[in-house]
C-alpha cells in the first residue's frame, strides 16, 4: 500500500497548522460559526444534530493494522469509544470536541491519515472495490490508478470550487462491487486487444434526483485517463449549474445537455489538454504499483481449514457466507460483519477496532480494507488460520456469518446523529435484523438499505429492498422501493406505494420476505431474481394486501 513521502508529511503538518490556528480563532470568537463554517468543512469537520463530527477518509477503503489501532486510539481518546464506517469508504468520530480536532488531526498524520476533502464541492475520497488487489475474478489491481487521483485531486487549485460535491469509484473487476454506475464518474478497467484500459461512467448519483450513470466511453486507455477525467472536471466546472445546489452535480448538467453533447465538449478539453500531459503521471502510477504489490504469499496445506469445515457447522456457515474466492490458491478473502443482529451497522468500538488491527497483522499481511457495506475486510488470509481467525472473531462478537444477508444492512446515521435527517435509520435497521435473525439463512441473499432522508447516504434507491425515512407533519413515514440493483447491472428501486409509520415497518417487510418465499422457484433463487422475473405487483399486493393476498389474509 502506499506511504506518504516527506512532501506529504510535510503537506499535512503545514494544513493542520493552518486549521489548528482557526480553531483557536474560533474558540475565542474571533470566527463566528458562518465565517468557520467553510474552514472546518474544508478539513472533514460537520457540525451534527448533537455535536461536531469529523469525517476521516480511508482512501479506496485501504489501511494497515498501526492506522487502526490509532483510528481505535482516537475514538477511546476523543470520542465515545467507537467509530461509524461509513459508505463512502470512510470512518466517522461523531463527538469530538471542537478544541480537540486538531490534535486528532495530527494523531492521523502520525500514520499517514487525513480529514481533507471528506467535505466540500471538490473530488471526494476515491473509493474502491474492497476486494481490490484479492479477487479472483479482477484484471487487475485498481488501487495504483485509485491513488493517482487522490494525488491528483487533492487540493487541486481547479476543482477546489466545483458546483457540488464529486464522487469517483473505481473497479478492476467485472462484478462490479464499487457501485460505479451510482457515481459521478464511475470506472471500470476493461481489456482491449489485450491492453488495459477504463469504461468511463458519468452523471451517476443517488440522493433526491436519483439516476444511473451512463458510459461516456467505452474504452479509455490507461495511459489517457487521468487527462480524460481532468476533461471531465474541467467541462463540468465550467457548464455545471451553480444557480441551484439541489441542480448542481453533474448528473443534471448529463441530463440537461445530453450525453453525446456531454461527450462533445470533453472531448474538446481533452484533445486541449491531452498535449500538455508529458508522461509524468505514468511514471508516477509505475511507482504506485510497486507500491502496491502483493504481499509475499506463503504455501501451507490446508488441511485445518478443510477438517473445521467438515465438522463444525458454525465454522462452515461462517466460511459460506463471510469468506470469498482469491486469486492465490490456498488463500481466502475474509469479510468480518460489523452487523451483528441488533447492532448498528457499521459501528465498531475501540477495542474491536485493536482486535481487527491484531488480527490483520497476525494472520492477514497487516492489510484491512472498509467496504462501502460498512464492514471490515482482511483481504488476504490463509486458508489454514482460518479456523484460529474466527475463534478469534467468535470471542469477540464479530463472527456473524450474514455477509450478503437480511441483516447484512447498509444505514446511514438518520436521526440518531445527523441534522439533515428527517427520520431514524439505526433503529429499523436494528429492528429488521433481531425479527429475521432466526430465518436469514433460508432468505438467502438479499440487499437492505436505509437511508433517514432524500440524500440517500444509506444507498435505498439501489438496495433489492430500499427503505426511506421521511417526515410527514412531524411523523415518521418509511417509503419502501423494491428491485434495486447495486451491481454492474445497476437499476433504480421502484416506489412501492404510500409509506409506513415506524411500527408499521418491520410488519411491511415480513410481508415482503413472507412472498418472496411463496414466489420464489426453489431456494436457490435470491429475492432480486424472483423480483425481476415477477415484477413488482406480487409484492406490492403482499404489501398493501391487495389482490390476490387480501383475499388470501
Amino acid at each position: 500500500m502506499y506511504t506518504y513521502s516527506e512532501f506529504d508529511r510535510d503537506f499535512l503538518a503545514t494544513r493542520n497548522a493552518q486549521f489548528r490556528a482557526q480553531v483557536e480563532r474560533r474558540i475565542a470568537g474571533n470566527l463566528t460559526e458562518e465565517e468557520f463554517r467553510p474552514l472546518r468543512l474544508m478539513n472533514g469537520l460537520y457540525l451534527q444534530l448533537h455535536a461536531y463530527m469529523l469525517r476521516v477518509a480511508i482512501p479506496y477503503g485501504t489501511l494497515n493494522s498501526a492506522q487502526m489501532r490509532q483510528l481505535a486510539m482516537i475514538a477511546e481518546k476523543w470520542d465515545k469509544g467507537y467509530g461509524h464506517f461509513t459508505t463512502r469508504q470512510n470512518i466517522q468520530f461523531n463527538w469530538p470536541r471542537l478544541r480537540d480536532v486538531p490534535d486528532i488531526l495530527d494523531a492521523l498524520a502520525e500514520v499517514g491519515m487525513h480529514a481533507i476533502q471528506t467535505s466540500g464541492n471538490c473530488v471526494r475520497n476515491v473509493t474502491a472495490d474492497h476486494f481490490a488487489g484479492a479477487s479472483a475474478d479482477e484484471i487487475a489491481d485498481p488501487r495504483p490508478v485509485a491513488e493517482l487521483l487522490r494525488q491528483w485531486s487533492t487540493d487541486h487549485p481547479e476543482f477546489q470550487f466545483l458546483p457540488r460535491k464529486f464522487k469517483i469509484a473505481i473497479t478492476g473487476s467485472p462484478n462490479d462491487r464499487a457501485v460505479t454506475r451510482a457515481h459521478d464518474i464511475g470506472l471500470r478497467m476493461v481489456l482491449q486487444d489485450g491492453a488495459r484500459g477504463f469504461e468511463v461512467i458519468v452523471g451517476g448519483g443517488l440522493g433526491r434526483t436519483p439516476v444511473i450513470g451512463k458510459v461516456l466511453a467505452e474504452f479509455i486507455p490507461e495511459a489517457d485517463l487521468l487527462p480524460y477525467i481532468e476533461a471531465i472536471l474541467s467541462t463540468y466546472n465550467s457548464y455545471g449549474r451553480r444557480d441551484n445546489k439541489y441542480k448542481a452535480r453533474i448528473k443534471i448538467m448529463v441530463n440537461e445537455l445530453g450525453l453525446e453533447e456531454v461527450r462533445a465538449r470533453v472531448a474538446h478539453r481533452f484533445e486541449a489538454l491531452r498535449a500538455e500531459w508529458g508522461g509524468a503521471d505514468q511514471a508516477i502510477l509505475n511507482d504506485l504499483r510497486r507500491a502496491f504489490a502483493p504481499p509475499a504469499f506463503r504455501v501451507a496445506s490446508t488441511e485445518a481449514y478443510e477438517i473445521a469445515y467438515k465438522n463444525d457447522p458454525v465454522f462452515r456457515s461462517f466460511a459460506d457466507t463471510n469468506l470469498a474466492q482469491h486469486w492465490q490458491d490456498g488463500y481466502a478473502i475474509v469479510t468480518i460483519s460489523l452487523k451483528a443482529h441488533g447492532a448498528t451497522p457499521g459501528d465498531a468500538t475501540s477495542d474491536q477496532m485493536r482486535l481487527m488491527a491484531d488480527l490483520a497483522e497476525r494472520y492477514g499481511h497487516d492489510e484491512l480494507r472498509i467496504s462501502h457495506e460498512q464492514n471490515v475486510i482482511l483481504p488476504h488470509v490463509h486458508k489454514s488460520d482460518l479456523p484460529a481467525l474466527h475463534a478469534a472473531l467468535q470471542q469477540a462478537g464479530l463472527a456473524t456469518a450474514n455477509i450478503g444477508l437480511i441483516s447484512d444492512i447498509i444505514a446511514c446515521p438518520g436521526m440518531d446523529y445527523c441534522a439533515l435527517a428527517t427520520a431514524r435509520s439505526i433503529p429499523v435497521a436494528q429492528e429488521i435484523a433481531t425479527a429475521f435473525e432466526a430465518r436469514e439463512q433460508d432468505i438467502g441473499g438479499l440487499k437492505i438499505k436505509i437511508s433517514g432522508c432524500i440524500n440517500a447516504c444509506g444507498h435505498h434507491h439501489v438496495g433489492h429492498i430500499g427503505i426511506l425515512g421521511l417526515d410527514r407533519a412531524g411523523v415518521e413515514n418509511y417509503q419502501i422501493t423494491l428491485g434495486g440493483d447495486a451491481t454492474e447491472t445497476a437499476a433504480l428501486g421502484e416506489r412501492a406505494g404510500p409509506g409506513f409509520a415506524y411500527d408499521q415497518i418491520v410488519p411491511a417487510i415480513e410481508r415482503v420476505i413472507d412472498a418472496y418465499l411463496d414466489l420464489r422457484q426453489d431456494p436457490q433463487e435470491e429475492f432480486i431474481k424472483t423480483f425481476q422475473r415477477l415484477g413488482a405487483q406480487p409484492f406490492k399486493d403482499a404489501l398493501y394486501l391487495t389482490g390476490d393476498r387480501a383475499n388470501a389474509a
